[in-house]
C-alpha cells in the first residue's frame, strides 16, 4: 500500500486525539489502516470519519452482511477499487463467500433482498436522476453515506492496491484474508462508544437519523469536513456546490479537461484548489501530482490537502444526504 502525495506519521507515534482513535480502531476494527492514517493530519476529521463508520457499519443490530454489501456496492458505484476489495474481503470474513465473489465480479446478487440493497446503494451516486431516497434505518443509510465520503478520500489519497500487484483481487487471497478477520468482523459492538471523540457542540443530528448515534456522527463529519471550504474563496465554494448539484454524480469522461473548463471563471488564486475539490467530488483518482504541487505552492501542509479533499468529498456526500426523507426506525 502506498500513499499518493504524502506519507503520514507512523501509527506508533500518534498522540492525543489521533492516538485515541487508533486505540478504538485496534480494539474494534482492522487497526489504524491506511484509510484512516491518510486522514491523521487532521485529527478531528479522522475522529469524525471513524465515528460515522463505527456507528453505522459496526455497531447496533442491523445485519452486518447487509451493511457490508451496501459498503461494497457504493464503492463499486464510486469506482473505488480499494474499498471494493476491502469490503469484499469482509463479506468473506462474515462467511458470505458466494455473495462476496458476485460483488467482486461486478454482478447482481442472486438473492432478491441483496439485489435490492445493492441496486439502492448504487443508484445513490446520482440521486436526482434516479429519484433516490432511503426506506432504511440509520445504520444502512449511514453506512451508505460513510462510504460516499470514504471512497472519495481513499481514491484521492491512496494507491488503489491493498497488496502488491493487486493480489487482493485473487479469490483465494480474498477468502484467506477474510478468515483472518472473521472473529473481529462478527463481534457485535455497542452503539455510542466513538461519540466521546467528537466535539459535542457541533453535532445536531439530521432528521433522517432520529436519535441514533449515526446521526450525531454524520453531523460531526459534515461540520468538520465543510470547514475545508474555508481554504477557498466564495466564488470557488459556489462553483463546487453548484457543480455537485447540477452534475448529480455523473462520472466525467475526461476528468482533467472537465475540471479545467469549470474553473475558468474562478479567481486565479483559487483555481487549483477548486479543481482539486471538484475532482475529489467526482473523480478523485484523477487528482494528479501536478495538481498537488501547484496547491502546495500556497498551502504546503499535508493537513490543508486533506481538508481540501474532505471538502470536495463531503459536498458530494451531502448532495446524496439531501435526497433523504426521515427514515423509519
Amino acid at each position: 500500500m502506498t500513499y499518493r502525495f504524502f506519507t503520514p506519521a507512523p501509527a506508533k507515534a500518534a498522540t492525543g486525539l489521533t492516538a485515541e482513535v487508533y486505540r478504538q480502531l485496534r480494539d474494534e476494527f482492522l487497526g489504524p489502516v491506511p484509510t484512516f492514517q491518510a486522514l491523521s493530519a487532521v485529527p478531528e476529521l479522522l475522529a469524525a470519519t471513524w465515528a460515522l463508520l463505527r456507528e453505522a457499519l459496526l455497531a447496533g443490530d442491523a445485519s452486518r452482511v447487509d451493511r457490508e454489501l451496501v459498503a461494497s456496492a457504493v464503492s463499486r458505484a464510486n469506482r473505488c477499487r480499494f474499498c471494493v476489495d476491502a469490503h469484499v474481503m469482509l463479506l468473506h470474513a462474515l462467511g458470505e463467500h458466494g455473495l462476496a465473489e458476485v460483488i467482486a465480479r461486478g454482478g447482481t446478487p442472486p438473492e432478491p433482498w441483496h439485489a435490492e440493497l445493492a441496486g439502492w446503494a448504487e443508484a445513490s451516486r446520482s440521486p436526482g436522476a434516479s429519484g433516490w431516497t432511503s426506506p432504511y434505518g440509520p445504520e444502512l443509510t449511514g453506512t451508505l453515506l460513510a462510504f460516499h465520503f470514504i471512497n472519495r478520500g481513499v481514491s484521492a489519497l491512496l494507491d488503489p492496491d491493498l497488496l502488491p500487484g493487486g493480489l487482493q483481487r485473487s479469490p483465494v487471497v480474498r477468502s484467506v484474508g477474510g478468515r483472518l478477520y472473521a472473529r473481529t468482523a462478527r463481534e457485535r459492538k455497542e452503539p455510542g462508544r466513538s461519540l466521546s471523540l467528537l466535539d459535542p457542540g457541533t453535532t445536531v443530528p439530521p432528521a433522517w437519523a432520529g436519535d441514533s448515534p449515526v446521526g450525531v456522527a454524520y453531523a460531526a463529519l459534515r461540520n468538520v469536513a465543510l470547514r475545508g471550504g474555508d481554504l477557498l474563496g466564495d466564488v470557488a465554494r459556489q462553483t463546487v456546490t453548484a457543480t455537485v448539484r447540477w452534475e448529480d454524480g455523473r462520472h466525467p469522461v475526461r476528468p482533467g479537461d472537465w475540471a479545467v473548463d469549470l474553473v475558468r471563471d474562478v479567481p486565479g488564486a483559487d483555481r487549483v484548489g477548486t479543481r482539486i475539490a471538484l475532482l475529489a467530488a467526482f473523480a478523485p483518482s484523477a487528482v494528479t501530482v501536478g495538481d498537488v504541487a501547484l496547491w502546495r505552492m500556497s498551502h504546503p501542509d499535508d493537513a490543508d490537502l486533506v481538508r481540501l479533499v474532505a471538502y470536495g468529498a463531503i459536498t458530494a456526500t451531502d448532495h446524496v444526504a439531501r435526497a433523504l426523507t426521515p427514515s423509519p426506525r
